[in-house]
């Protein structure tokens, strides 16, 4: 389940602009780690730098708004992306200071700990960091949302992250950005990794993260995916489903499939269609199947004719 940025701020879904800024204010101050030493406290403080980079900006504010955190992470839907620029999802840039620096700017309460030029000053053994011995930070993990589309023809994401990079006086450091790829591969599967080794903050005595993004699928209009298979539902009238029909089924790489229907359709009736699945991720040449399943409409009334006509015909 994903973070719900408005309880996070310990706010409603009516707040100002205002009331986000002030939220912010005053629960960085309280859980910053230099004031907050519960082991928990650093996560506290990344959820509000999260949250207040969401809410303070006001187009993803309005994506989250809309369309929650899998729109906003994910990409919005098809059917708006000509009329919005958000078609990538967001990814926050893991560095809950910089956003702690940016909003208080000149009146840091903290400012003793920052450099002139607002970078980090990386403070000498036996400082309040206490740093000296040499340590991994844990590894950084976020959702990579992909279409079915992606994951059946392939694709490449490329990603923009900003990272603490050292400055060349080994002291102070400094916020740039990178581009990361991923060539994601047909018949990739929610769940799958990839992991770009020490592409986390730098800093003295210390192995940058790990950064690894776990795919996620992005949900379909037509199809859900189970493993391999993919499963169709097909709505079609209580007459259809007596008498037969010929289903028309669009694939995911733009073929129509006419798909006959000669069986009597029942509510636990399936057809399976084999080969027209996701590719199999070891071997994409071979594809997993199609499964339909049926929705039957019923009629919403019958003449008294009608009813006669199907007693006769029906019973046995």
């Amino acid at each position: 389940m994903g973070l719900d940025y408005y309880a996070v701020l310990e706010l409603d879904r009516g707040a100002t602009a205002d009331d986000i800024k002030k939220a912010y204010r005053t629960l960085a101050l309280k859980y910053h780690p230099l004031k907050c030493k519960e082991p928990w406290g650093p996560k506290r403080f990344h959820q509000l730098a999260e949250a207040y980079d969401v809410l303070s900006d006001p187009m993803k504010k309005g994506i989250y708004d809309k369309f929650g955190e899998e729109g906003l992470k994910g990409g919005i839907p098809l059917e708006y992306a000509s009329d919005n620029p958000w078609s990538v999802g967001y990814v926050f840039h893991n560095n809950p200071e910089r956003v702690f620096r940016e909003f208080f700017g000149g009146d840091n309460p903290f400012a003793e700990f920052f450099a002139e030029d607002g970078s980090e000053a990386l403070l000498p053994f036996g400082g309040p960091r206490g740093r000296g011995a040499l340590r991994r930070d844990p590894p950084i993990v976020r959702d990579l949302y992909v279409s079915l589309e992606d994951l059946f023809h392939g694709c490449t994401k490329k990603i923009k992250i900003s990272r603490r990079v050292m400055n060349e006086d080994g002291q102070t450091s400094t916020i740039r950005d990178k581009i990361l790829t991923i060539d994601v591969q047909p018949g990739w599967q929610r769940g799958t990794r990839v992991t770009f080794e020490k592409e986390g903050d730098q800093g003295p005595n210390i192995i940058p993260a790990d950064i690894t993004f776990v795919v996620q699928e992005k949900l379909h209009p037509r199809f859900k995916r189970i493993e391999n298979n993919l499963l169709y539902v097909a709505s079609i009238s209580l007459a259809k489903a007596l008498t037969g029909c010929t289903l028309d089924v669009w694939t995911l790489d733009g073929r129509l499939l006419n798909i006959p229907i000669n069986d009597i359709v029942d509510p636990k009736y399936y057809k399976k269609v084999p080969g027209e699945g996701m590719p199999l991720a070891q071997d994409p040449q071979r594809k997993g199947d199609l499964y339909i399943y049926f929705d039957i409409l019923f009629p919403k009334r019958l003449s008294p004719e009608v009813k006669k006509l199907l007693r006769s015909v029906l019973q046995p």
